[in-house]
């Protein structure tokens, strides 16, 4: 055995120096990445941490403060806040996280072809800068109008403008990589594409994919919530937390706490994706950072 070659035992206390070192380095991501966590914990927990059915209207408990037995008070309806935000927390990770896994897999496969293939890239690129002219919230109205309201919907209309802005970051990447010396000795040597692909261009594109897709997420959340929020994204009858808004808005003035609650959970979701990303583009992309 050589001298820089580690026993296993020793492998992994090394490693855990040099995770707490980039924690210690850089503690904001790891602080967003620990109130993600506790979110998503908490909405996939929602049934068992919650008492009451988010769904249950006690019209007697009406427009009732925070107390003992509502924690996060009660809407017009006499519906628990607590267990309608929690609720819909779930509605927004299922939302950001089906948009940023669809638009990001989609944008990947077009934009390696648009990004290898010359002819292709022309004919591609063109209908993308058409998808990214249509706004999203436009595109959900629409859809809204011609088919049923659903969450699934929802992810389609938000999906659509964003496949656009991964496609021209993989193709920038894939431009740059295409040049490199090793990807023409490849091609000499009679590489064939796929595994080209697989082996030297693809892990290429993983780090900006990864940022980009807890964009995405962070933004799908926020859109959602937009539309919801305008009668036109997720159905009246799912507790999310643009509807929760929405409809607490016309009691704000006698009823704060029903817009409160879900606009800190929504804004602390959004917050949280926003600094790990952040961090994640540090951590994979070091030469960017000391940039900025």
């Amino acid at each position: 055995m050589s001298a820089t070659t580690l026993h296993p035992a020793e492998a992994i206390p090394r490693r855990r120096a040099v995770l707490l070192r980039r924690i210690r380095r850089q503690p904001l991501p790891a602080l967003g990445a620990i109130l993600l966590v506790a979110l998503v914990v908490t909405a996939i927990a929602a049934p068992w941490i919650t008492t009451h059915d988010p769904f249950e209207m006690n019209v007697v408990d009406r427009l009732q403060p925070p107390g003992e037995d509502y924690w996060f008070g009660t809407d017009a309806f006499g519906r628990d806040i607590l267990s309608r935000t929690l609720h819909g927390g779930r509605v927004s990770l299922a939302i950001g996280l089906s948009v940023a896994a669809a638009s990001t897999g989609i944008g990947l496969v077009i934009g390696v072809i648009a990004g290898y293939f010359r002819t292709a890239d022309a004919i591609l690129m063109r209908i993308m800068d058409g998808l990214m002219a249509i706004p999203g919230i436009l595109l959900a109205i629409g859809l809204m109008s011609v088919t049923r309201a659903s969450i699934g919907v929802v992810i389609v209309a938000i999906t659509i403008p964003e496949i656009p802005r991964v496609v021209r970051l993989v193709r920038a990447v894939v431009l740059t990589v295409r040049e490199q010396v090793y990807i023409e000795a490849a091609s000499a040597i009679g590489t064939r594409f796929p595994r080209l692909m697989w082996k030297h261009i693809l892990p290429n594109t993983l780090a900006p994919l990864i940022v980009q897709a807890t964009d995405i997420a962070a933004s799908a959340v926020l859109v959602e919530s937009y539309l919801s929020f305008l009668g036109v994204g997720t159905p009246p009858e799912i507790p999310s937390w643009g509807n929760i808004i929405s409809e607490g808005r016309l009691y704000v003035q006698i009823a704060f706490w029903n817009i409160l609650f879900p606009s800190l959970f929504l804004g602390m979701m959004v917050l949280s994706i926003n600094i790990l990303g952040d961090g994640l583009r540090d951590m994979l992309d070091p030469r960017l950072a000391r940039r900025l």
